[in-house]
């Protein structure tokens, strides 16, 4: 058998198969391809995001106001303190990838062990705290009400200016309204789940509290809402007033315009499905650290790999908490 070897004449060029381009592995150049077009992907979802609010920019939620909940000290104003922390976190799992891949250059299976653990949890504990942001913006906690022409009507203190729940100067009165299910015989009828108050409760509501005041979603030349006075605020109300509106959906939105809520569902929720992912491909390549099998490779590229992937997903939340909470 004729064992001799060909010689193309490219061996000595850089993609002519006697090199590795840039030095690095075909799996390695694979995941930057990757990166990349993700990376493209992402550029143009907050690229619309931005087109969009700079068309509506009069009427968009303030995202100091939107993004003011902790879990369990419920009650309390706190802007963006939280999400400050859920920022952190990730960072610090960046930090810990960082080390788990440093350590997997130095052959030491302990060190890869702990610090890929350590970046379970972070990515774990931002996917949970993402989720709790998400019911809490789903379930509102002051409520509004939704012009016909699809505003957003607020309440705040005459006082203070604060925001005030509808629930504090609203009686819900018992008008017989059923929401139609099956367990009230009405299984072959199909409706959403109804607001607690209707726009004539409201009314009631507001007459009766002299004290409360209607904020428009108008942002005035010194970037705070349009607050109506008390006559502008009855007759807004009395005249336009469609429906109560509590939390957001992709529908309605209780802190401003529909398109926010749609923006922040999409592109939060996209992101959120990459940090999972990264999760659980920390959580596979974790088990195959304590298993040995790259120990038995004589390397840790796919730590390295991986970790390129997960560097990737921090930072792109760095330009969405930007977008969405400090712009």
């Amino acid at each position: 058998m004729d064992n001799t070897v060909v010689s193309t004449g490219t061996e000595g060029k850089a993609w002519g198969g006697g090199k590795q381009p840039l030095k690095a592995s075909y799996g390695k150049m694979m995941m930057w391809f990757f990166i990349v077009s993700d990376a493209l992907t992402f550029s143009g979802f907050l690229a619309a995001y931005g087109f969009s609010r700079f068309k509506f920019i009069d009427s968009w939620p303030i995202a100091d106001e939107v993004f003011t909940h902790v879990p369990f000290l419920h009650g309390q104003d706190l802007p963006m303190i939280y999400v400050a922390f859920m920022t952190f976190v990730l960072i610090m799992s960046s930090v810990t990838m960082v080390l788990a891949v440093d350590a997997g250059h130095e052959m030491k299976k302990a060190k890869v062990t702990f610090y890929m653990l350590l970046t379970i949890f972070g990515g774990l504990i931002f996917v949970g705290s993402q989720a709790w942001e998400w019911a809490t913006f789903i379930n509102g906690e002051y409520g509004a009400v939704q012009t016909k022409g699809g505003n957003i009507l607020q309440f705040v203190n005459a006082d203070d200016g604060h925001r005030v729940a509808l629930k504090d100067f609203v009686v819900a009165e018992d008008d017989g309204r059923v929401i139609h299910e099956s367990e009230n015989g009405l299984w072959f009828k199909s409706e959403g789940t109804q607001p607690t108050y209707t726009v004539d409760e409201v009314i009631k509501g507001l007459e009766s509290h002299s004290n409360v005041l209607i904020r428009t979603q108008i942002i005035d030349e010194a970037g705070e809402k349009t607050v109506l006075s008390r006559e502008e605020s009855l007759k807004q109300l009395k005249d336009n007033g469609k429906i109560v509106v509590e939390g957001a959906n992709l529908h309605v939105n209780e802190y401003g315009t529909p398109l926010f809520a749609d923006f922040f569902f999409f592109i939060t929720g996209f992101h959120g499905f990459h940090v999972f992912s990264g999760v659980v491909i920390n959580i596979i390549i974790f088990f195959n650290v304590i298993l040995g099998t790259y120990e038995r490779r004589k390397n840790y590229e796919m730590v390295e790999k991986v970790g390129l992937y997960w560097h990737f997903v921090d930072l792109v939340w760095v330009f969405v908490f930007t977008f969405f909470y400090l712009v």
